[in-house]
């Protein structure tokens, strides 16, 4: 049996931090150029819209609580509303450009509250189609002030014009559960945009290949404390100008592990790799966690991937 290629990549530019629609511009750029080198999915870091909130790593717990406000409701105010039609325009750009994109975001839930913001990941099709929106189920440590957790609805994998694909984001991925969720709906493609890096994080990627018996690609956001830009709040007190606040590497991962592409340490630009994605099938045929290599009889996994509004409304409908 012939296996087609298929040709990915993942960005790891640096966008205009809390500048929505220039950094959307910027994600069309670098998905332009990407498909003019032959790529068919192109794969952008967690909150890459617009930027992860890297601050609050550096602000003073109790100290800094007027600036991480500002800077929050800038945040705000430059977040994803899909509702709104913030994606509608580089939906459009997808599908003249003909690529499948995973792009992270800080995402706003205007439907309710109006205010509080998820870190989410959207799959989006090679025909503009948004197919899937996971919010990530538990932020780290200082990122519970920021976002909001994520319910299941999101934790799918989705049929793509390139394979099946599946997201997590960052540490998510530590998530035993939400990963074997993923592995029991066929996976191909396991997609883990983050702000995490390092041999640590390449060895967790190695090993969810090889545990899922997927190809695996991951990306964090290469930037210096000079990406930022002059707007951005107290930005020469919280960053030096010539500092990594982080080094992006950029990684595709072979399934059963094996590193193909990157990582791409400390360089703004894109990966590229060349995936055979039946390889995903031949590599469970040892191992399938999710079939053969399962104990049903023993383990019981049950996921509510049911929507949870924070409200139900019953309004009168008669004589409608």
């Amino acid at each position: 049996m012939s296996s087609l290629s298929t040709k990915v990549a993942i960005v790891q530019k640096p966008p205009v931090w809390l500048d929505l629609q220039q950094t959307l511009s910027c994600a069309i750029d670098s998905l332009n150029e990407a498909v003019g080198q032959g790529a068919q999915l192109v794969m952008f870091p967690e909150a890459y819209l617009p930027g992860y909130p890297t601050w609050i790593w550096r602000l003073k717990p109790g100290g800094d609580m007027a600036l991480g406000n500002q800077l929050h409701t800038q945040l705000r105010h430059n977040a994803v509303d899909i509702d709104r039609g913030d994606l509608d325009g580089f939906c459009e750009a997808i599908k003249a450009a003909g690529a499948v994109v995973v792009i992270g975001m800080n995402e706003l839930d205007s439907r309710y509250s109006g205010t509080t913001l998820f870190n989410s990941v959207a799959v989006i099709d090679a025909d503009g189609q948004i197919l899937n929106v996971h919010r990530k189920l538990m932020p780290t440590n200082p990122e519970r002030m920021v976002w909001g957790m994520g319910d299941a609805s999101g934790l799918k994998v989705v049929q793509t014009a390139v394979g099946r694909i599946g997201c997590m984001i960052c540490w998510e991925s530590y998530m035993p559960l939400a990963r074997f969720a993923l592995y029991a709906q066929d996976i191909e493609l396991y997609l883990a945009p983050t702000w995490d890096s390092g041999e640590t994080w390449l060895a967790s990627m190695n090993h969810i290949a090889r545990e899922g018996g997927c190809h695996v690609l991951s990306t964090a956001t290469a930037v210096q404390g000079s990406d930022l830009p002059d707007s951005f709040p107290e930005r020469d007190r919280l960053f030096t100008p010539d500092e990594w606040i982080n080094p992006g590497d950029a990684v595709v991962v072979k399934p059963f592990g094996g590193v193909v592409a990157g990582p791409l340490h400390q360089e703004k630009g894109i990966v590229y790799a060349d995936l055979d994605l039946e390889a995903a099938r031949s590599a469970r045929k040892a191992l399938d966690v999710s079939g053969h290599y399962n104990r049903p009889d023993l383990f019981n996994l049950e996921i509510d991937r049911r929507a949870k509004p924070p409200v139900h409304f019953q309004d009168d409908t008669e004589g409608l």
